[in-house]
């Protein structure tokens, strides 16, 4: 990927008939067993030989698989390749885990409710400028074509950018998507001379060191009591039974309304504030570290990494800059003097022991934040026309 360009992702609702859709969840079920067939390969062959089989050694054998197996000959290569990929990368990030000494968590294998997707990994010739089979609008944009399924209905909301690399077929509970992965230019917006630190929290989501205050939807706590009627009714329901699954699937799709609200929200706080600033700030936070207390579940409804993925994404396509500072003491350092300790912060409120300097405390720890940005981005704007994420 150029310098000038980042990639964008781009996802349409797809409407197949009931072949089609019987074809992609044969396709779902052949790539998740061949996942696991996998996995298994590479465990009995450390513990009987202590060797490890990479992912090369494992598509070469698709060949014979087709052959041996001729179900298989109905899903496109580059679906089964990328079904091994995704083994490989599940191991390279064990290791990664491991190295770090994080809780490692080993791969697992796949059940089907924890596999509703493949992938093709090209759609676009580079040498000619122009489609591949995989993912090609047809029929005047109405339709894309899917190797192996065939022209399925599609809902192009609206026009895709850039060239298109990948398409991953996506089942969402019981609705079926086409997510590309498109590489375009960097479109940067006008400088607007202006930066801003965010302190996020769970009673107020973000706090600006402007002095707005983003409240928390809190989507998730709204839901509750829908949701606990709805898994109480799977709990009496007969495990393996019909009615049983039914219901599961109304929890999961309570689930996903919740992540759509949550989403949306996030899309349009990080579309304002990066449409405002040409720097934004915000802590380095281990949330993954901060789940594991008491205010899990707010933590989780609040979403703050999904949120910081999405600034960032917003902020490299427009050209603008993100700083992720240390969080450390920001919520107890005096921004007017300086002064740092515990007393400083009462709750809500920020009265410094030292200079008597009152402000409210997530206020304070904005103020502080953006300057931290300041020291590591000084010029707080960025000329190159190219985000940079500065941690």
């Amino acid at each position: 990927m150029q310098d000038d360009t980042t990639v964008r992702v781009f996802r349409f609702r797809l409407y197949p008939t009931k072949p089609q859709e019987a074809a992609m969840f044969e396709t779902l079920r052949l790539t998740r067993t061949l996942y696991n067939a996998g996995l298994e390969q590479r465990i009995a062959a450390y513990r009987q030989q202590g060797k490890t089989v990479t992912t090369y050694d494992q598509q070469k054998e698709l060949t014979a698989l087709k052959a041996e197996c001729p179900e298989y000959a109905g899903v496109y290569s580059h679906v089964l390749q990328d079904a091994l990929d995704r083994l490989d990368k599940a191991y390279k990030s064990f290791f990664a885990r491991v190295k770090r000494g994080d809780k490692a968590g080993f791969p697992r294998f796949k059940p089907r409710q924890r596999w509703n997707s493949f992938k093709f990994k090209e759609v676009w010739d580079k040498k000619k400028n122009q489609w591949l089979s995989p993912g090609k609008p047809v029929d005047e944009g109405r339709r894309i074509n899917i190797p192996k399924i065939g022209a399925v209905k599609c809902k192009f909301h609206r026009p895709l950018e850039g060239t298109p690399k990948t398409l991953q077929i996506v089942l969402d509970v019981n609705e079926w998507y086409a997510v590309y992965a498109c590489e375009v230019p960097v479109q940067p917006l006008p400088v607007s001379g202006s930066a801003v630190g965010v302190d996020v929290g769970t009673r107020y989501f973000a706090i600006t060191s402007d002095g707005e205050f983003v409240h928390n939807p809190q989507y998730l706590g709204v839901a509750l009591k829908k949701l606990r009627v709805q898994q109480r009714t799977v709990s009496r329901r007969k495990k393996g039974g019909n009615r049983r699954r039914k219901a599961a699937q109304q929890v999961a799709k309570t689930h996903r309304k919740i992540r759509r609200q949550r989403q949306d929200f996030h899309h349009k706080t990080a579309r304002k504030l990066v449409n405002e600033h040409d720097l934004i700030a915000h802590e380095d936070l281990k949330v993954s570290n901060m789940v594991r207390s008491n205010l899990a579940r707010s933590i989780s409804d609040v979403g703050w990494s999904a949120f910081f993925d999405i600034l960032r994404g917003k902020a490299e396509s427009a050209g603008r800059v993100v700083v992720r500072v240390p969080p450390q003491y920001t919520s107890q350092r005096c921004n007017a003097c300086g002064h740092t300790c515990r007393e400083n912060r009462n709750n809500e409120v920020f009265r410094c022991v030292s200079c008597g300097h009152e402000d409210h405390a997530d206020w304070n720890a904005a103020k502080n934040i953006l300057q931290r940005a300041r020291i590591m981005w000084p010029s707080g704007v960025n000329d190159s026309g190219v985000s940079h994420v500065v941690a």
